[in-house]
Formats: C-alpha cells, structure tokens, sequence
C-alpha cells in the first residue's frame, strides 16, 4: 500500500458523503494505491451508518467503530495502528481540509522529511472561540518543547508510515504529534494549506481546551526529557530545597550553641524543618520514579533509543568480497 488516509469521525453525518468524494478524487490524482481507514469515536448522529454505506461502495475503505466516546486522539491511534502504507495521510472530517492539499503534503514529504504539518493561515473559524484558544495554545507549546510548528492544531498531516506507527499517543496528546516526532528523531516541516468554514456540523472545541493543553504539555515535556531519567528533575530540586533547610538549620543551630540566642517564636526555624522534608520527599520521589520507569521499560521490553540506520560489518563485508574475488591471484 502507498498511502492511507486516516480520519476521526464524531457526529459528522452532514459531511461525510461530500468528504468522501472530494477525498477519492484527490487520491485517485495521485497514481498510488491507497486505503481510506475512517475510525467512529461514538458517534450519536446516524455517521456510523453512512459510513458503512460508504464502505459497501468503495474498497479502499475500512471502517473502525468505538463503542463510546473516547476522545480525538484515541480515534487517530486507533487509525495509525491499522495503517498498511509508506506514506500515512491524517485529516479532520469536518470538511476544513482541503484534501487537495495532500498533494503538495506527500511532496515535500518526499524531499526528505518524515512529517510534513498543515499550516491553515488563513483560518476561517471565529477568532474568540477557536482563533485565540489555538494561538495561546500555539505559542506555549512552541516555547515548552522547541519545536516550531505553527499550527499545531491543524490535522492535516503526513507521515512516513514507520514514523505513525511508531507513535503511542493518550490522553490528547494528538496535539502534540510534532513535538513527539521530534523527540523520536523525525524530521519535521510544514507548508500552508487552504482552510475552510464548516459548512455542517457543529465544532467540537473551545475556549476551555486550553486548560488540558497546558496540563497535557507539562506530561509531554517530562515525558520527552526525563522519562528514562526522574532522578534529575526530583532530585536536583530536593537537593536544593534540603540542602538550603539544613544550611539554615546549621545557621540557627550556631546562634543557639555559641551565640545564645533563643530559637522559640522564630518563623524561620519552621521553614527550614519543612525545606529539609520536602527535599527528602523530592529526592525520595525521584528514586521511586528511577523504579518505576526501570520496571516501565524493562517489562515492555520499549527502547530507550531510536535507530535511524544499522550498517551491520556482515553487509560491509559482503560488499567488499566480491571485487576481491574477481581480482586474479
């Protein structure tokens, strides 16, 4: 398979059938075989059987039905995981993207990158509700993780297909996609794409998403640098945090033992006491953390690493016998 297309239903009744058709001519544009994988988050609407209409229609199709409600980013790796293709094609089912795009996407994909992001510029969505919840959300997630996607919101993605299968996404984490590539090694740009108004349906975002991107980006950010090593981040901080509670006991200790002076009533002397409990607590928490994530990798048997290439020694020498054996002795 050259490319599947992966995209997350949930109540998009109203959009499917012109979806679709706006999807197959564009794929069918492209001269590769492809596969459509659509994955039903619990639709209420009646989308579960338009789509099983569209499966008996068409067999690039393959539909996936949640039995409820489980979220975006539940649906796209339940699509990722059932991807057969080199290339993997994400996109919304609203009709905001313009499967047109995927063209140029697959494109610069080919010019040696492993993740190819949607910029939509010219967002067509209100600017209080949608516009300004995603530039907040845009710009702190920029800041946290150093990667600079514009539009980290847009669905509209490509992959290479060892690069989608190889992501393991929760909770709503698919917001994160890029950010996660780039941790894994990927390669990752983004071009502009055509954005437009939905026509049916209603959105399904809000003002109040912004809360769960900030809770969601602290997860990523400790996942992405410290996840194989807590200690560092519990640690150092309990290291300080104790290290100035004993320096401080130290001191009030001196002033009593030498200098005389009462140590009752003084604020400071209960503030050390808890500086040095929190860092044993900190330190404490980090070795816990070392125990967890040790039993976390070594029970999956999961990687600490990412190999982009393996030139084994046999290939090397496979390679070089044969001109050594064509040379008269």
């Amino acid at each position: 398979m050259d490319v599947s297309v992966v995209l997350p239903v949930y109540n998009e009744v109203d959009n499917l059938v012109p979806l679709h058709a706006e999807l197959t001519a564009a794929l069918a544009d492209l001269g590769r075989s492809y596969e459509i994988i659509y994955v039903d988050d619990g639709s209420r609407d009646g989308s579960f059987e338009t789509l099983r209409r569209i499966r008996d229609e068409d067999p690039h199709v393959r539909v996936v039905r949640f039995r409820r409600n489980f979220g975006q980013t539940a649906a796209v790796a339940a699509g990722l995981e059932r991807t057969t293709g080199d290339i993997v094609v994400t996109l919304d089912s609203d009709r905001q993207n313009d499967p047109r795009d995927i063209a140029r996407l697959i494109a610069r994909l080919e010019q040696g990158c492993d993740l190819v992001s949607g910029w939509r510029h010219d967002r067509k969505d209100d600017f209080v509700s949608r516009r300004i919840p995603s530039m907040t959300a845009n710009w702190l997630i920029r800041a946290i993780t150093g990667v600079h996607v514009h539009d980290y919101g847009c669905m509209l993605k490509v992959y290479r297909g060892d690069i989608a299968r190889g992501l393991r996404l929760y909770g709503e984490m698919h917001r994160f996609i890029p950010a996660i590539a780039a941790d894994l090694g990927a390669r990752v740009d983004e071009i502009v794409v055509n954005h437009r108004p939905r026509v049916a349906g209603t959105s399904k975002y809000g003002i109040s998403r912004v809360v769960r991107v900030v809770l969601d980006l602290v997860t990523v950010k400790f996942l992405s640098v410290y996840s194989t090593r807590p200690i560092h981040v519990f640690g150092v901080w309990g290291v300080v945090i104790g290290g100035a509670g004993l320096a401080i006991l130290a001191m009030l200790g001196f002033e009593k033992v030498f200098l005389g002076h009462p140590l009752a009533g003084r604020p400071i002397l209960v503030l050390a006491s808890l500086a040095v409990m929190a860092g044993v607590q900190l330190v404490t928490m980090g070795l816990l953390g070392e125990m967890l994530a040790r039993t976390y990798h070594e029970s999956q048997n999961k990687p600490i690493y990412v190999i982009a290439e393996d030139l084994a020694a046999t290939d090397r020498d496979a390679a070089g016998a044969a001109p050594a054996a064509a040379q008269p002795g």
